[in-house]
């Protein structure tokens, strides 16, 4: 990879699901060694407090219903870590999760290496993942499930083919890892439903996930929406959609 001529570069780096002992400790040793932090909203205190004294610290997530335009968003955090590292300055980009699963990480990498900037990628634990360890949900065991599905909410507004294939994948025994769902969960449960599911088809949502105040509801495809509404979780929430899907304790054997 071409060098940045003054010997700036960035570091996009996924922060994990928000408990700071889940941070990698590469990911520690570059916000130790940074000029500068551009930080996702979700990015908790207590890994900031790890930058390095003196580094500008610059908040750069977005909110749901913040009213930003998402690309302009974007295309100021991409000017602004090249900026940074044209001006020799070791940039860290720092991401909720991990840069490459629904972090637009790939999108930065991209504008940074066709400007000739040096990048660095760190792999964060990604929330879906991190839910399925701490809630003891297993998305892939042998003899049961080969495959897992990371998908968006916006899952319900793809095109039918796309959607299709989802379902082939879940009625094979696929369970389906949903990052921001909440949104659009009734349309996406309606859209199961009428693909032939039960309502009794298992769902989960983990709520908070790795932090002191994370809690598991485990509900089904025909109950989830209403149980929500009566006891609205704290966001983010990660879903698990599945017939295996479901914590080991409540599986049979």
């Amino acid at each position: 990879m071409s060098e940045t001529h003054n010997g700036g570069r960035v570091v996009i780096a996924g922060a994990g699901p928000g408990d700071p002992e889940l941070l990698t400790v590469k990911a520690a040793r570059r916000l130790q060694q940074a000029d500068a932090v551009l930080y996702d909203s979700l990015v908790t205190r207590e890994i900031l407090d790890l930058a390095a004294k003196g580094a500008d610290m610059v908040p750069v997530g977005k909110r749901c219903g913040d009213g930003q335009d998402q690309t302009q968003r974007q295309n100021a955090i991409n000017e602004l870590m090249l900026d940074y590292a044209r001006r020799g300055a070791l940039c860290v980009r720092l991401k909720a999760g991990d840069p490459f699963v629904f972090g637009r990480g790939v999108e930065e990498v991209r504008f940074l290496t066709e400007r000739q900037v040096t990048v660095e990628v760190i792999p964060g634990i990604s929330a879906g993942i991190a839910a399925a360890n701490l809630f003891h949900v297993p998305v892939t065991e042998r003899y049961r499930t080969s495959s897992v599905i990371l998908s968006t909410g916006h899952t319900s507004t793809c095109s039918m083919e796309e959607f299709d294939s989802v379902v082939a994948l879940l009625k094979q025994g696929t369970p389906l890892v949903l990052y921001m769902g909440m949104k659009h969960l009734e349309c996406i449960c309606q859209r199961l439903l009428d693909a032939g599911f039960s309502p009794d088809f298992p769902l989960c949502a983990a709520s908070r996930v790795s932090m002191p105040d994370q809690q598991l509801i485990c509900a089904t495809l025909g109950t989830i929406c209403l149980l929500l509404v009566k006891t609205p979780l704290p966001t983010p929430v990660v879903f698990f959609v599945g017939e295996h899907a479901v914590p080991i304790s409540q599986q049979t054997v």
